[in-house]
Order: C-alpha cells, then structure tokens, then sequence
C-alpha cells in the first residue's frame, strides 16, 4: 500500500513538472528535446524547480514575504538532499540528484541569485555584483545541467560558468525596457561611469544618449563569454553537449539581431523566427 502511495506521489509530481513546463512555452524547451527521455525530464524538473523560484522573485509581494518564500525553498532542498522532500517539483527532482550526481551548492546558488533579484533596489549593481547573480542564476543551471547531459570532461564545468554568464547577458541586454518598467537596471555601475551616466533610474538611463555605448560593452562582454565557452566546449563531447550547443548558438543570434537592431530602440522586441530556430536545431542539434 505504502509503495502504491509513493507511486502516485511520484506521478502527481511528474505532472505538475510538466504542467510548469509546458505553460512556460520558453524556448529552452526546445533544446532538450533532444535529449533521451531520463535526461530530458531531469532537465525539466531542474527547469520547473527554476520556475518556482523565479516566479517568486518576480512577485510584487514585499521583499520580506518573497525572502520567506525563498527560505522555504532553502528548507526544501535540504529535506530533498536528506530524501524527504514535500514540494512536487523536489519530489521529482530526488531521483535526477542521485542519478547524475546534482550538487546540493547548485540549487542553493539559484536561490540566492533570485534572492538577489528579488530585493528592491536591484539597479546598476557593480561588475562584481552582477558577475556574482549571473553565476548564481545561470551558470549553476549550467553547472547541473552538464551533469545530466552526462559529460564527464571536467571542462563542462568552464563551459558552464562561461555560457552562463554569456545567456543571462544576452537577457538583459534583451530586456532592458521591460526590466526598467519593473523599476530593474541590469547594466553595472562601471560602465555607466564609464560612459558619464551618473543616473540610476532605470528609464532615465535607457534615453540617454551613451545607452548605445553603455550596451555595446556589455555585449562585447557578453561574446568574449560565448568565445569562452566554445574554446571549453572543444574539450567536451560535442554529441553530450548537443542541447548546450542548440542553446549557445540560438542565444548568439538573438545577440548579434540585438546589436543589429540598436540599443536606442529598446522597445522593438527581438525574437527568432520559427526557420531560425528550426535552423539552429538543425545545424547543431543534429549530428
């Protein structure tokens, strides 16, 4: 009886990972379904898990109450590492863990970058600071990522940092008008100064006229990572490292469409079209 409960426990997880999957419709989606199926539902349960938390982050709840939320969280991944989790998503997350070795310090990485995003006065952080949320909110995705597509090169690792600072660049850079609207400023502190910006809010920054160059370095940034990160991906196994591969290239596109387009025209949205993305699929995915 005992193992028929645990049985739909499971099951009733399996279907909330996939419920937060699939109503996200995120591209990211995209890239896993290459992967075989033990895989490719760790991914999502590590996607899903990624979800909750930054859903939290991005609720206009008061810091305090979103900080309580995260701490929760906290508490939930030790019950998960100690094999006893509550939540659906831990739920499904606890045999991913053991079969490929998922570091505790990662999932705990994620939650301190969204507590980082959560708090008020996220705006121009210096060089330091957003290096840090980058790695915290992307690079550990990476970091669990690697070891579900199952590479054993420790170079994963390289490829992880560096294509995780390189992706979350890339989304700010993308998103800059609609996390100024949120009252977000992403670009760092120094390259502000730099470019004789002493303003920090969010809108005031996006019409003045060194945006261009204040973005530009960024992006410049943001390609010395991606370089990075195919100088690592050369150590690994192009064939296990397909789905990062599939990513990698899709987020180049949108950055090289973002320099394009201009930063002084921050609200004309950037996306792929469907034959880009099919093409990205097509030319990396599949070997």
């Amino acid at each position: 009886m005992g193992h028929c409960k645990q049985s739909d426990e499971l099951s009733e997880a399996w279907a909330h990972v996939y419920e937060v999957v699939e109503a996200s419709g995120s591209s990211f989606i995209s890239g896993m379904k290459i992967l075989p199926k033990d895989r490719r539902d760790a991914m999502f349960a590590i996607y899903s898990f990624c979800r909750e938390i930054d859903d939290i982050a991005d609720d206009p709840l008061p810091y305090l109450e979103k900080k309580n939320q995260l701490i929760a969280w906290r508490e939930e991944i030790e019950s998960l590492y100690q094999g006893k989790p509550t939540k659906p998503t831990a739920k499904a997350l606890l045999i991913p863990i053991k079969k490929y070795q998922l570091r505790k310090e990662d999932f705990v990485a994620l939650i301190d970058g969204m507590d980082m995003d959560a708090q008020d006065d996220f705006r121009a952080p210096t060089m330091e600071n957003l290096k840090l949320y980058c790695a915290r909110v992307a690079g550990a995705v990476g970091l669990l990522s690697v070891r579900v597509f199952g590479e054993k090169n420790p170079a994963r690792d390289d490829v992880a940092r560096s294509l995780g600072l390189a992706l979350q660049l890339t989304n700010i850079l993308r998103d800059v008008h609609e996390d100024a609207d949120r009252g977000r400023l992403y670009l760092p502190l120094e390259l502000l100064k730099k470019h004789g910006v002493r303003i920090e809010n969010p809108n005031l920054v996006l019409s003045h006229p060194a945006i261009d160059f204040i973005c530009n370095d960024l992006a410049d940034i943001a390609e010395k990572s991606f370089t990075d990160a195919i100088l690592a991906m050369a150590r690994c196994s192009r064939k296990t490292m397909r789905p990062a591969v599939v990513m990698m290239y899709g987020y180049l596109a949108i950055l090289k469409k973002l320099r394009a387009r201009g930063w002084s025209k921050t609200t004309k949205p950037v996306v792929l079209s469907k034959f880009q993305k099919l093409w990205i699929v097509l030319r990396y995915g599949v070997f």
